[in-house]
Parts: C-alpha cells; structure tokens; sequence
C-alpha cells in the first residue's frame, strides 16, 4: 500500500451539511458513496448529470444518494471537475448539502499524477480510473463508485453494502471486491447503440472476465455487437453486465495507482486514451491480483446517454413513485 502514500493530495471541499429525515449520520465504519459527475457530456449536449429527470426537478444522481443513504452507506463524495463547480451548485449542489452529508473532490487534468512534471498535454482527464484517485485521499474506508448519470436502483446500493459490512463481509480478504451485474436485456437505449462490459462468470458467480462490447444494438431480431471487426458477433439478453457500480475495500486503491501510473507512462502520446474500471479490474482478476463477486441485479436500470433519452427516464421514475418507491418530492 505504499503506492497511497504519494499520492498528491486532491482538490477537496467539505460542505456544511443539516441530515434528511431519517437520514443517519455519517458513520467512520459505514462505505462511501463515490459519485463520478465530471464527465463532460459530449454525447448529450450538456450537463446531463444535473439535469432535472424527477417531477420535482430531481436529476438521477439525487436518486443514487437518497437510495445508498436508507441502504447504509455514510456519507457522499461527488468528483466533478472545477470548470462545472458553478453551475454544478446552482442546479442541484446546494440541495444536496442541505439534506445528506457531502463532500467534493475535483478531476483535473494533473490530479494525482505527482511523479513526472512532464505532464502529457491533453483536452480531458484521464478516465474513470483517474476520477476514482482524484478522490483517493479523502476515502478512509470501503467504498462504492457509481455514475452520475445512471439510475441502479435501491436494490443495488443495499446489496454492495451487504457485501462491504455485512455478515461474512469480515472473512473476506483485501483483495474481495464487488460488482451489481444487470441484465443486458435492461440496460439498452432505443436511441442508438450502447457500449456494455459483458461479464463471464463462474459457477459461484465470481467474475472471470469482462469483454467490452462497443456497440451493442438490436439486427434482424438478434442483439449483436456489431463493432467487432468481420461479423457481427451476438449476445445474449441476459448476460451480466457492468454499469460501472462497484463496491471495493480500500486496498483498490493502491491497485489503481500503480495501474494509472502505467497506463499514463504508455499512453502519452495519445492525447484521446483513458483508464477505464472495468478494464482494469477485468487485468487484474485475469492476473490473480483481485476477486469480484457479480451481485445478480433484476432490478431495471437506466441511464441518459442520448437527449432522446430522457422523456423515457422521466416516464421511468414517474412509474417508480407511482408505485410508492419514491416520494414526491424525493428529500420531503
């Protein structure tokens, strides 16, 4: 773990927080919420993680925080980048604070790469690896990382921690991660391809690889990659895959150091290049280095690539406080 040791210390802020109704405090014991919102949005023209999905004016996020604080975790701590802090505030920031414990860590283009001056010249940060180490220095504990942009459901948030604190959790080494794996079938856009990491697992559901499919979509009624060079190759509905939720114990992060380290050293001529979670973790459980537990998740997911998207995200979470999962409006 001497790799956590140089790390440079991030950006970070702390705000003032007053508690939700039956909300608990943040717990020394209890996993973090790591939130990834610094992305950039390219694909739907703007801010889509402060974007209102909820009838209240909700955006998605504020779903993942409401959800992982009634399934136990103890506190929030949301990566975004300096450049979105204003507006990032404006539109939901200062709610947050003033219902549930949140803290902030910033992505930039130099976070945590403390051992060169010679920094690659590039547009955007380095990938969801990179944001997880721009959060490093403020996680004590296990911890959870989701999008800001994707909707997992409570189901998802109440099995992670059971996984990180529960019974048998104590057993596990440091190496035991995990992972919610949702149904294929239920991850799909009707507004374009989706890239998905498709997980094999074994007969304990431990995972054994993750391939990455970059464009997955529906042809002459099969569903199919159909950026694999030759032919299309077809997938099955109900394969697992990873929305990009994991739930690691804190040793992750000295593994991701060493991976980032690497992967900036090889890359820095490729201005365009990012260290993404699922391909790393799929390096170092083919390596022996980790073991990922993937946590069967039935629940409907969905998430906000496409503008197109989000009348159908809306219709999703009207649906959801219809059936009493929610409360309109959702902090009361």
């Amino acid at each position: 773990m001497s790799s956590l040791r140089v790390l440079k210390t991030a950006v970070y802020h702390e705000a003032p927080s007053a508690y939700a109704v039956g909300m608990t405090s943040p717990s020394t014991t209890a996993p973090t919420l790591l939130v990834l919102a610094a992305g950039m949005g390219s694909r739907y023209g703007g801010l889509k993680q402060v974007d209102g999905m909820g009838p209240g004016g909700e955006a998605i996020l504020e779903y993942s925080i409401f959800d992982a604080l009634r399934a136990g975790f103890g506190d929030i701590l949301l990566v975004i980048r300096k450049d979105i802090e204003a507006p990032f505030r404006d539109a939901i920031g200062r709610r947050l604070e003033a219902v549930a414990p949140i803290r902030y860590a910033y992505q930039e283009l130099d976070s945590c790469i403390d051992w060169t001056t010679d920094i690659p010249q590039r547009s955007k940060p380095w990938g969801t690896a990179h944001a997880v180490l721009a959060a490093a220095p403020h996680l004590n504990n296990s911890f959870a990382v989701v999008n800001a942009d994707d909707f997992y459901g409570a189901a998802g948030y109440k099995a992670v921690v059971d996984f990180l604190t529960g019974p048998g959790s104590a057993g596990r080494g440091p190496s035991a991660h995990c992972l919610p794996g949702y149904r294929l079938g239920n991850t799909l856009s009707d507004n374009g391809h989706v890239s998905r990491g498709v997980c094999e697992v074994d007969g304990n559901s431990m995972l054994t690889r993750i391939v990455e499919r970059k464009e997955i979509g529906w042809a002459e009624g099969r569903l199919v990659d159909s950026g694999v060079e030759g032919q299309p190759v077809e997938v099955s509905v109900d394969a697992p895959v990873s929305m990009n939720f994991w739930g690691f114990q804190h040793s992750m992060l000295g593994e991701i150091y060493d991976r980032f380290k690497t992967f900036v050293e090889s890359t820095r001529d490729n201005p365009k290049a990012e260290l993404y979670l699922p391909v790393m973790m799929g390096d170092l459980v083919t390596e022996g280095r980790a073991s990922v537990q993937v946590l069967t998740m039935d629940s409907p997911w969905f998430g906000v690539t496409y503008p197109e998207d989000k009348p159908m995200v809306q219709a999703s979470l009207q649906a959801l406080i219809d059936a009493g999962e929610y409360q309109n409006p959702l902090w009361g």
